[in-house]
């Protein structure tokens, strides 16, 4: 199987370094991310992945909690399943918590906001990127997975410097995060614990890694 990685940092897809697998960056940004998805596919993978953090809509989710998804649900309400053998497999390796991963292409930044996606959704977890692999690999007969790890929590609010932090390679935009520090100093702390919480999430995609050795 030749797999095609997507991520949203470049952090993350970092991660995978040294597997020999074909991985892309799109920093949360839709058409970036579309359109790096669809090259992979070009390429000539065989399978999609879709890796990294998210942001917990189920309450009583964690920083750090592991999910390998069962489905992922795309924004008009359709759901695609993940390939079953392969998400079995990497639950036989490395646990994890099953269920489904909501994709959005507008972060769900608030805890309000958080809240009615998981009342509508019934969704573990949200990202920017799951939703993306699945239309593509969906069009295109392909199987793809979803691992991804708790960042920030069902009850957190996220600070508009957080929400501007990435370019479309999944760098950090850090002209774009101190002019929203600068207009809006009192984001600080948010941004902080955005950043510790990151860190968590970060440390538990390490054993999402060992189960693609």
């Amino acid at each position: 199987m030749k797999v095609g990685v997507v991520t949203g940092m470049l952090a993350e897809a970092r991660l995978l370094e040294g597997l020999g697998y074909r991985v892309v960056a799109g920093g949360g940004h839709p058409r970036a991310t579309r359109d790096k998805t669809e090259l992979l596919v070009q390429e000539g993978v065989t399978a999609l992945l879709s890796f990294g953090i998210a942001g917990a809509l189920d309450p009583s989710l964690k920083p750090g909690d592991l999910i390998i998804a069962d489905a992922v649900q795309l924004a008009d309400g359709r759901t695609i399943a993940c390939d079953e053998a392969w998400q079995q497999q990497v639950r036989d390796r490395i646990g994890g918590l099953e269920g489904l991963i909501a994709g959005r292409s507008v972060a769900a930044a608030t805890r309000a906001e958080k809240g009615v996606l998981f009342k509508s959704s019934g969704a573990l977890a949200v990202d920017m990127e799951s939703h993306h692999v699945a239309e593509v690999a969906s069009r295109h007969g392909l199987p793809f997975l979803v691992i991804r790890a708790v960042a920030d929590t069902a009850e957190d609010t996220l600070p508009q410097a957080a929400l501007v932090g990435l370019n479309e390679e999944g760098r950090p935009a850090i002209g774009a995060v101190l002019l929203s520090l600068l207009k809006k100093p009192w984001q600080l702390p948010a941004l902080i614990r955005v950043a510790l919480r990151s860190r968590t999430a970060m440390a538990a995609l390490l054993r999402g890694r060992a189960a693609l050795l």
